[in-house]
């Protein structure tokens, strides 16, 4: 396993592969590799990718590639594909958009089954970017499953979160829903060559401008087009001044709570995430988006909201382990057969749920396997 990790870090891409798999595979080997990876870590900018079904995520994932590359960074992607509950495969089928590359000693792709993961990421999401953060790579592209509403995991795992729309999924209500709509640090309009994108991002920036009116404590106005459409002096009169150039346009990014994005401009001033519009199938506006990204980092760095959200991320991958650890235990001899029991005096109304669910707690609690990993040693 030193000489794995060995290769890793030099950046060996049938190391990294096999690391990763072994990862995938809960190996407890591998776990302890991380440890001897930590000091190598820290460095690289990730990125999730995400948006719901045929938003066009790979293909513009894709065109990002050639874009980091052709700035000097080796980019490492992470696809993450469904695993069907039935058979429990995955076809694996993202990175066919992305063979272009496969000859590219700068790049390194690799698909993730989601394996029964809720929340649009795998398990192994956090353990692979780790690897491939240790491995030299200075952009990480995470490719979400096609996303709903609620599938926010990304925001868990990436430092900048680029939320993918793309004309003719519903009306505005649906731009408005509470959940993913929050946690955007850059918005992107993809197939904008369609029927209706301007309009989407007329209401996706109307939508922020409300949010930012409202962060501000000041009265909503109506209408249908955004407050940037009807006064061209918007950002100025709003005091959302000094924004980061690209093209003619000003962008900022958001300081919402759930999304935990920097403060891009003065404190007390509510800046608005940038709206861009591509068409991935051909590149347009790929390279305007690349610049966002970059910019976003620096900002993050630059605010020290950097090492808050990574602390963040830290926190919810400890509770993410100790839920993986009890559910193995959980479904182990003798906790399952306690289980099953407890359930059949639940449905022959021997006990309520709630106290049997206290019962099987306490007996987890108490099992030697929980016990001996409290004492384990990542280094042993």
């Amino acid at each position: 396993m030193n000489e794995l990790v060995g290769s890793c870090i030099k950046g060996d891409m049938r190391s990294i592969a096999r690391l990763i798999t072994l990862l995938e595979n809960q190996d407890r080997e591998a776990y302890a590799a991380l440890y001897r990876l930590k000091d190598h870590e820290g460095v690289a900018q990730v990125v999730g990718i995400t948006g719901p079904p045929g938003a066009g995520k790979s293909t513009l994932v894709d065109k990002l590639i050639s874009q980091f590359r052709a700035k000097g960074r080796k980019v490492g992607v992470l696809a993450v594909d469904p695993t069907s509950p039935f058979s429990g495969g995955a076809i694996l089928g993202d990175r066919l958009r992305m063979q272009g590359h496969a000859t590219d000693a700068g790049v390194f792709i690799r698909s993730l089954a989601t394996r029964g993961s809720l929340g649009g990421i795998s398990k192994a999401t956090h353990a692979a970017i780790k690897v491939l953060d240790a491995a030299g790579y200075d952009i990480l592209l995470v490719e979400t499953v096609g996303v709903g509403q609620s599938e926010i995991d990304i925001m868990r795992v990436a430092d900048t979160v680029v939320l993918i729309s793309v004309p003719g999924l519903g009306d505005d209500i649906q731009v408005i829903k509470a959940g993913i709509m929050e946690i955007g640090d850059i918005f992107v309009v993809n197939k904008a060559d369609r029927d209706g994108a301007d309009r989407l991002v007329r209401e996706l920036k109307a939508m922020l401008e409300t949010q930012a009116q409202l962060n501000r404590g000041q009265a909503l106005s109506g209408g249908p087009d955004t407050l940037a459409a009807r006064d061209p002096n918007f950002m100025h009169h709003a005091g959302l001044v000094g924004g980061l150039s690209i093209g003619a346009e000003k962008v900022g990014f958001s300081i919402g709570k759930e999304s935990g994005t920097p403060a891009y401009f003065d404190s007390g001033q509510i800046p608005i995430p940038p709206v861009l519009k591509t068409i991935a199938a051909t590149g347009v506006g790929v390279a305007e988006l690349s610049e966002a990204i970059i910019q976003h980092f620096k900002l993050l760095k630059e605010t020290g909201e950097l090492e808050k959200k990574r602390l963040e991320s830290i926190k919810y991958q400890l509770g993410q382990f100790i839920f993986d650890e009890v559910a193995q235990v959980l479904n182990g001899s003798p906790v399952s057969e306690i289980r099953d029991n407890l359930a059949e005096q639940v449905f022959f109304r021997k006990l309520d749920v709630y106290s049997a669910g206290m019962a099987l707690f306490n007996r987890i609690l108490s099992t030697k396997e929980i016990k001996g990993a409290a004492h384990e040693s990542p280094k042993d």
